[in-house]
């Protein structure tokens, strides 16, 4: 990896995870105070029609944006497309919502859903507008004015969400914090981005973005489905209630493990999709990439799984304590997600957007069996299911990434397996403290000081190049 690219990786992750610190940090973070505030069937309530939302917003975008970033010359017809698209299909969206309010509060049997639909439905429109001028910026690698946007917009749309919930408006202090969130984001993207659609619709500008991005649409709409299915099994065959519960668990792991991935995901495509065509850069880049990351992510969700009753009940409370179960198994599942997510990143690097689709229909049928489970024998048996699924996609996805850079599924665990032995040693150091009979509140600062004491003194014993490469970047003026 060449200094200049280097260079714009490491202040792209930078900045990308100071983002995404911002984006939902920040939001997590209130979304504490707001669980000691509202009850986990409110919170049960908005996550049922969560999947509606990402559906759409993937409909939305229709892999423009990728398309947009993979292509190395793309004109002012290009984006322009890409906006009136976006935008269009936003309204329409919205409105085919509107109306189909009533059956989805009908399937879930909660009255509240149709107004609450309604009203959380208008982010399709605003986040409709603003998608070009965010991937200008990620085509850029310029992530400082998004985390400088995402900063502003959580803050302010937390303080409106816990003012609500202060107030006893409920499940509406949800609706008010999202909305509230994607309109800020939407208006100071377009104050930052000097970028303004002009009047201008090209048909082969969209067939060829399409081509590419139409893939990653159904790819994108299978996913969606399937990372959202549990909302829908929980929510119709069990309870708000559990819903809630389930939800809470999934947002801690979201903090670290999808997060995470976002980061390198969002960073890392357009940096090797600059180098497509050299062959040992690429390959070299993504090795370092996945040996770095899984050396972080494998510390976050192992140590997570073995502080999370501590955690949750000094965070949230005794009434979230069905979460800790649900987060142990999730972080399992978790940890692997950014593995096979930045294997699928070399299909689209390399432009297989077919091979692409096809991998994501074959997990998901696969992944059939662990939902029926669910519906059948508990949630606790589908989230176990999901650990299964979950390895079973980075197997796919790494088998066939390996052949478009000559880097093997054997190759890669051999890299990433000392650290994952580390990281689970010093877990279950972390866990077996747990078994103490003292406060929560002395256990979890000794799981804290203890793990992170344990990892150092162990990487700095061993050395290797990804810790090093992170103690560089963390030390780096």
């Amino acid at each position: 990896m060449s200094e200049s690219l280097k260079e714009k990786t490491i202040k792209g992750v930078g900045w990308s995870f100071a983002d995404n610190i911002a984006n939902t940090g920040i939001t997590f973070l209130v979304g504490l105070v707001l669980a000691r505030l509202l009850t986990p069937a409110e919170y049960g309530v908005m996550a049922m029609i969560s999947i509606f939302i990402a559906l759409s917003n993937s409909i939305i975008d229709s892999g423009f944006s990728n398309a947009l970033i993979r292509k190395i010359d793309a004109k002012r017809e290009d984006y322009n497309t890409v906006f009136y698209f976006n935008l269009v299909v936003g309204v329409l969206l919205y409105i085919i919502l509107f109306f189909s309010s009533p059956v989805i509060s009908s399937f879930f049997k909660e009255a509240l859903l149709v107004s609450v639909t309604r009203v959380i439905g208008l982010v399709l429109i605003v986040n409709a507008l603003s998608i070009v001028q965010r991937t200008i910026f990620v085509k850029e690698v310029n992530f400082k004015i998004q985390t400088k946007i995402s900063l502003v917009a959580s803050i302010s749309s937390g303080a409106i969400g816990v003012g609500m919930a202060l107030l006893d408006y409920g499940v509406w202090s949800l609706v008010g914090q999202q909305l509230a969130r994607q309109v800020l984001n939407s208006l100071f993207l377009w104050i930052y981005c000097s970028w303004r659609p002009a009047w201008e619709f090209s048909i082969r500008s969209f067939k060829e973005l399409f081509s590419f991005g139409s893939k990653l649409l159904v790819s994108g709409l299978i996913n969606t489905v399937y990372n959202n299915a549990y909302y829908i099994i929980i929510g119709r065959f069990y309870s708000s209630v559990q819903l809630g519960q389930y939800t809470r668990a999934e947002q801690f792991n979201t903090i670290f493990s999808s997060n995470l991935t976002s980061v390198i995901q969002r960073v890392s495509y357009p940096v090797l999709s600059s180098i497509q065509d050299e062959p040992e850069r690429l390959k070299q880049a993504y090795r370092r990439i996945i040996k770095t990351t899984m050396l972080v992510t494998f510390a976050c969700m192992l140590g997570l799984a073995a502080a999370a009753k501590s955690l949750i009940l000094i965070l949230i409370g005794e009434k979230w304590l069905p979460a800790v179960s649900f987060l142990q198994i999730i972080c399992f599942s978790g940890m692997l997600y950014p593995l096979h997510a930045i294997n699928l990143n070399m299909l689209q690097v390399k432009g297989h957007s077919d091979l692409f689709l096809k991998l994501e229909i074959i997990k998901k049928i696969i992944a059939v069996g662990p939902i029926l489970i669910g519906i059948l024998f508990g949630i606790k048996y589908m989230l176990w299911g999901s650990v299964f699924i979950s390895f079973i996609a980075y197997l796919l996805n790494s088998y066939y990434s390996a052949g478009l850079i000559h880097y093997s599924t054997k190759e890669q665990i051999k890299d990433i397996l000392p650290t994952f032995a580390i990281s689970l040693f010093v877990a279950s150091v972390m866990w077996s403290l747990s078994l103490l009979d003292i406060s929560i509140y002395v256990i979890l600062p000794m799981q804290c000081v203890t793990g992170i004491s344990l990892a150092v003194l162990i990487y700095e014993l061993f050395k290797p190049e990804e810790y090093l490469e992170i103690k560089a970047l963390i030390t780096r003026k």
